[in-house]
C-alpha cells in the first residue's frame, strides 16, 4: 500500500474530506468501502463489465479504473442519487417501467452509463448509438431485451 494524503471530494452534493487516502486507492474502493455507497458494484476491476460506473462531472467513468485522487475536485454522482436529476430520474423509472432489473447487480452501471450518454446527446442520440454505447456494460442475467426497452423509453422521455 502506497503513502497516503488527504483527499477531498463531493460526492452525490456533499462535500467529503478523507485524511490518508492511500494514492493507489481506487475510486471504486473509496465509494464503497470508506463513504459506504455500495450502490456502485464491483465486477471485474479491469473495466470490461460497466458495473461500477458513475459520472464525474457528468461524464460516465468506470470507478474500478479511476484512483480516488484523480478525480479530486471534481463532482461525483453515483446510483444513489442519480434519480435526482431530471435525465437520471427518467432512466430509473424507465429501468423500473420495463422490467429491466432482474438480479439488479448490473443495473447500477447501465442506468449511470445510459444517464451520462443521454446527459451528453440527449434525445436527438440516435436509439443504435445508445445501445452500442452500452455496449460495455454487461448483464449476467441475459436482460438485454428489457434493458433495450428501458433504453428507448429513457431516451423518449429524458428533458
Amino acid at each position: 500500500m502506497s503513502e497516503g494524503r488527504p483527499v477531498h471530494l463531493t460526492v452525490n452534493g456533499t462535500a467529503t474530506s478523507m485524511d490518508e487516502l492511500p494514492d493507489d486507492e481506487l475510486l471504486l474502493d473509496t465509494l464503497r468501502w470508506r463513504l459506504g455507497l455500495k450502490g456502485t458494484k464491483e465486477g471485474c476491476r479491469t473495466g470490461d463489465c460497466g458495473a461500477c460506473t458513475v459520472l464525474v462531472d457528468g461524464e460516465t467513468t468506470l470507478s474500478c479504473l479511476t484512483l480516488a485522487r484523480e478525480v479530486e475536485g471534481t463532482s461525483i454522482t453515483t446510483v444513489e442519487a442519480v434519480a435526482r436529476d431530471p435525465v437520471g430520474g427518467a432512466v430509473v423509472a424507465a429501468f423500473a417501467e420495463s422490467g429491466a432489473l432482474q438480479c439488479g447487480y448490473c443495473t447500477p452501471g447501465f442506468v449511470m452509463a445510459l444517464t451520462g450518454l443521454l446527459k451528453e446527446g440527449g434525445r436527438e442520440t440516435p436509439l443504435p448509438r445508445l445501445l452500442a454505447e452500452l455496449g460495455g456494460n454487461l448483464c449476467r442475467c441475459t436482460g438485454y431485451a428489457a434493458i433495450a426497452r428501458a433504453v428507448e423509453l429513457a431516451r423518449a422521455r429524458a428533458p
